[in-house]
């Protein structure tokens, strides 16, 4: 009985929580970060930049520590894949995904339709669509336009939304969930 409860996933997801539950309530129930990340101190991340193919399986944090050199490749993979100019990527939005990953049970890889991307960039694809903020957190490295291949990106924006870490856009049409670590409100359809 006790080998079953240690293999089952829905068992692990169950202590995990258990875990993150109790580290709330040892923090007074205001949590820094969420209770799902406090219950285990290694963070992964499997994603593919969409416009460059480029592909990552990466652990960016471990022992209670950022990786530099992991997060250096994460910011050269989320690069401004327009006009090449790397930026670093805040931990914040990276941990937002992880978090995000790990309650939809996403195995497969992320999809990244835009990491960093450049106020010239911004300002161009502005001129095009209406749809691109003047003020864009992803020109502070803030922001992640992202899908999943066989989820849809309404169940990926409601499960962001619930989490109510940062703000989420869901581009139906497009077929991508914009989520960034700025103030949590929600648009789209």
């Amino acid at each position: 009985m006790t080998e079953h409860f240690a293999s089952s996933p829905r068992r692990r997801v169950t202590r995990r929580a258990a875990l993150g539950a109790l580290a709330l309530l040892m923090t007074g129930g205001t949590p820094a970060r969420s209770a799902i990340v406090a219950a285990h101190d290694t963070r992964k991340l499997k994603i593919e930049h969409l416009h460059t193919d480029e592909r990552l399986d990466i652990t960016y944090f471990r022992n209670g520590r950022y990786d530099t050199e992991a997060l250096r490749k994460i910011n050269y993979c989320l690069r401004d894949h327009r006009d090449g100019t790397v930026h670093a990527i805040d931990t914040r939005v990276l941990d937002y995904l992880h978090d995000l990953t790990f309650r939809l049970d996403i195995t497969q890889r992320i999809g990244i339709v835009c990491g960093y991307r450049s106020p010239k960039t911004n300002e161009a694809l502005r001129a095009n669509s209406s749809g691109v903020a003047k003020r864009s957190l992803h020109m502070q490295g803030m922001a992640l336009d992202i899908r999943v291949p066989g989820l849809r990106v309404s169940t990926i924006a409601k499960a962001a939304i619930a989490m109510n870490r940062g703000g989420v856009g869901l581009y139906s049409r497009s077929n991508f969930v914009h989520i960034d670590c700025g103030e949590p409100r929600t648009w789209g359809a």
